[in-house]
């Protein structure tokens, strides 16, 4: 890799890799040397821009975090219109097909990391609890807007919601659920 990369696309390039190593190999295998072989770059990429190793899996994570407040963001703007049913489906089938299942048994299976993230998030499961909120402000505004019956407790319908689906998808070598699969599973929830 040349010298003079930019911080942010040694970053991408870095998280990128992290993320096929995570999502291919599981947890166990992430190392800093898989990430920068996946990465085709030197190992001393890695170290010149994040002080180790867990230092740069907290990144990692704090940033598939703020990409998923964007697409939280996307949700609530979606209230309103459409399915609820469909535009739950779809948020929690994206954060669960994409690495959040696997950010998810990184974080549980790294103690370092889990104290590094402490400090930005910190109760719950790294990127679940966000994942949690997103979900519940997204029935609340649907229930504002009359959607879901004024009387359900859309905490407890947010937190079944994410929980259920992460067990849904948790097996990353078994086979992943349907999207009508889920959407059942959404509907019974929602409107059960």
């Amino acid at each position: 890799m040349p010298t003079g990369v930019a911080m942010r696309d040694a970053r991408e390039l870095l998280f990128g890799a992290a993320e096929r190593v995570l999502l291919r190999d599981g947890p166990e295998a992430l190392t800093s040397r898989a990430v920068t072989t996946e990465a085709g770059c030197a190992k001393g990429l890695l170290h010149k821009h994040f002080t180790d190793f867990d230092g740069f899996l907290a990144e990692l994570v704090l940033d598939r975090i703020r990409r998923l407040a964007d697409r939280g963001a996307e949700l609530l703007e979606a209230a309103g219109q459409g399915s609820v049913v469909d535009n739950l489906t779809a948020m929690l089938t994206d954060l669960f097909g994409s690495v959040a299942v696997a950010i998810v048994s990184l974080t549980i299976s790294r103690d370092g990391l889990r104290a590094r993230l402490r400090t930005a998030v910190p109760t719950g499961v790294p990127i679940l609890s966000e994942a949690g909120q997103v979900i519940r402000d997204y029935l609340a505004a649907e229930q504002a807007y009359g959607r879901i019956a004024p009387d359900a407790d859309t905490d407890v319908l947010g937190l079944t919601l994410i929980g259920s689906t992460h067990m849904l998808f948790a097996d990353r070598t078994g086979t992943r659920p349907t999207t009508d699969a889920v959407r059942t599973f959404v509907a019974s929830v929602v409107l059960g």
